[in-house]
């Protein structure tokens, strides 16, 4: 199944979390937090500004963001867990 998010949406699938700490700690699934980081998969074209303009995203398809803890919406496509987000929601691209 494919997705194209709308307006200044985007597509991010979580980067999955460390299992092992650096001293060589494994961590349980129970005590994992979910990962603040995730890679771009799919963009929307951007949003309307006042003029009836579109607003193109500075994201594109392959970028490594940082998003906020509780932010965006959880979806499950193809057996994979997914967020959708409002490009404001994006804190920062990871270079």
């Amino acid at each position: 199944m494919k997705i194209r998010p709308l307006n200044d949406r985007v597509l991010v699938k979580r980067l999955a979390e460390e299992e092992v700490t650096k001293g060589g700690i494994i961590i349980p699934d129970s005590a994992k937090e979910k990962p603040v980081e995730g890679e771009i998969i799919a963009t929307g074209p951007g949003k309307l500004n006042d003029k009836g303009e579109r607003v193109a995203i500075d994201l594109k398809a392959g970028d490594k963001v940082l998003f906020s803890k509780y932010g965006g919406t959880e979806v499950k496509l193809d057996g994979e867990d997914y967020l959708i987000m409002r490009e404001d929601d994006i804190l920062g691209v990871v270079e």
